[in-house]
């Protein structure tokens, strides 16, 4: 068994890029992905899905230098979830996609 996860989508917003002390490159963006069907009427029905990514190092700078909100880009990653304390003390959970490559597909 293997944590794999491939998606090809849209970039939802222009990615945050954080440089860290180490001056290692953190970056986050969103991917919309899109699916069609037809409902029990026969009604074509759209599906969009939002997609939180992580990228880190070599990824990340690629994706400072090339990657703007509606780019469609493919990548390959491993879901994580974790979990931390926001400003009010509650905890907050969350799922990400870790990102291990990005193929830019769109100009």
């Amino acid at each position: 068994m293997k944590n794999r996860v491939q998606l090809i989508g849209n970039v939802g917003n222009n990615p945050e890029i954080k440089t860290l002390e180490s001056g290692k490159k953190l970056a986050h963006l969103t991917i919309a992905t899109n699916e069609h069907y037809k409902n029990d009427k026969g009604e074509r029905v759209e599906k969009t899905e939002w997609h939180r990514i992580t990228a880190w190092g070599k990824t990340a700078e690629i994706i400072e230098k090339f990657v703007v909100k509606g780019k469609e880009v493919a990548i390959d990653g491993k879901l994580t979830h974790r979990s931390y304390d926001d400003k009010n003390g509650e905890k907050r959970y969350v799922t990400e996609v870790v990102v291990n490559e990005i193929l830019l597909l769109s100009k």
